[in-house]
C-alpha cells in the first residue's frame, strides 16, 4: 500500500486507532490517581473524561490542578472541548459519549441526533419502490444498534425518533397516492401508529418502557 496521502507524525496517536484506548489508559493513569487523591470526582474514557464539582471555585481548582499536570506529561487540553459548564442550567449541559448531560437528564448529542436523521432519511426516500414492510425492516436495522446505545435517554427523545420516523413514511404513503407535502391530519387517522407496527416497525417509546422496567 502507498504513502500518498499520509504524513508521519511525531506526536499524537491516529484517530480511531485501535491502540488509541489503551495509550490514553495508560498516559493517564497518573491523572486517575491525582484526581482521586486531590479528592475530585472524575469521569473518564480513554481521552475523554469530565470532572463533577459541587460548587464553580470547585471547578476552577480541578482545571488549574488538571492544567498543572498536563506540560509534565507532554500533554495537551483540547482548547474548545475543555471547559466549565453549569449542568443544572437549561443550555449550560455537556456532551459526553455521544449523549448530552443537562439538568439531570440525559439524550443524544445533537451530533449523534442529526446522524440518525441522516440514515432514516436515506432510507425514506419518497420515490422508492420497495413496500412499507420492506421499508420497515431496512429502518429497523437501523434503529436496533442505535436503541441498544440510546436507550438511557429520556422518554421524550424516543418519542421524537417515532414520530419523525413515522413522519417519513406517511409522506411515502401520500406519494403513492399522487399526493405532495408532509402527512397532515387526515394521514395520521389514515395510517395510525399502530399501521406502522403492524408493518413491523420498532416504536422506540415501547421499546424504552420496556427497558425501564425490566431495570
Amino acid at each position: 500500500m502507498g504513502s500518498k496521502g499520509w504524513q508521519p507524525t511525531e506526536s499524537g496517536t491516529p484517530q480511531g486507532s485501535v491502540i488509541s484506548p489503551l495509550l490514553s489508559n495508560i498516559y493517564l493513569d497518573s491523572l486517575d490517581w491525582l484526581m482521586a487523591d486531590s479528592g475530585y470526582e472524575m469521569v473518564r474514557y480513554a481521552d475523554d473524561f469530565i470532572l463533577l464539582c459541587e460548587s464553580e471555585s470547585q471547578a476552577q481548582a480541578a482545571l488549574e490542578t488538571v492544567r498543572e499536570w498536563v506540560p509534565k506529561e507532554g500533554l495537551t487540553l483540547h482548547p474548545e472541548k475543555t471547559r466549565i459548564v453549569e449542568a443544572s442550567q437549561p443550555g449550560g449541559g455537556f456532551d459526553f459519549l455521544g449523549y448530552h448531560f443537562e439538568r439531570g437528564m440525559k439524550w443524544p448529542r445533537k451530533k449523534s441526533m442529526d446522524r440518525l436523521k441522516d440514515m432514516i432519511r436515506m432510507k425514506t426516500g419518497r420515490g422508492q419502490g420497495r413496500s412499507m414492510e420492506q421499508i420497515c425492516r431496512d429502518i429497523n436495522r437501523t434503529l436496533g444498534g442505535w436503541f441498544e446505545y440510546y436507550k438511557h435517554s429520556n422518554a421524550k427523545t424516543h418519542e421524537t425518533v417515532d414520530r419523525y420516523i413515522r413522519g417519513r413514511l406517511r409522506s411515502i404513503l401520500r406519494r403513492r397516492e399522487r399526493r405532495t407535502g408532509k402527512g397532515r391530519g387526515r394521514d395520521h387517522q389514515k395510517w395510525p401508529n399502530s399501521y406502522f407496527t403492524a408493518m413491523g416497525l420498532i416504536c422506540l417509546k415501547q421499546a424504552h418502557r420496556a427497558a425501564r422496567q425490566s431495570l
